[in-house]
């Protein structure tokens, strides 16, 4: 496993994963990015933000049945990890601290 430290664009991308649960392959981990982010991520940067994570341990990938709207094609479906759900913990934690830390923003 790689280094365990997250990305700002992995983060978004685990934590999508793990708001789409059974329905996250990479079509939906996109459109759902630009739902709740209002951001247009390219098809190479999630593929490629996924794959990282996927060396870090923190998703697994599988593959879906074959379709014919597909031509035949079987979707890659994700899912988070143990790891990739403890990551996800530690992060929102780690930034709770620190925001309560900011004198103004605190109270």
């Amino acid at each position: 496993m790689k280094g365990t430290n997250l990305g700002e664009f992995e983060e978004l991308a685990l934590l999508i994963v793990g708001v789409l649960a059974d329905d996250a392959y990479g079509a939906a981990v996109i459109q759902e990015l630009e739902l709740r982010t209002g951001r247009n991520p390219s098809v190479g940067a999630v593929h490629s933000a996924l794959n990282r994570l996927i060396d870090k341990g923190f998703i697994k990938s599988e593959y879906g049945a074959a379709s014919e709207v597909r031509r035949g094609r079987r979707k890659v479906f994700y899912k988070l990890t143990p790891a990739g759900e403890t990551a996800l913990i530690r992060t929102r934690e780690l930034r709770n601290r620190l925001f309560d830390l900011i004198p103004k923003l605190s109270s």
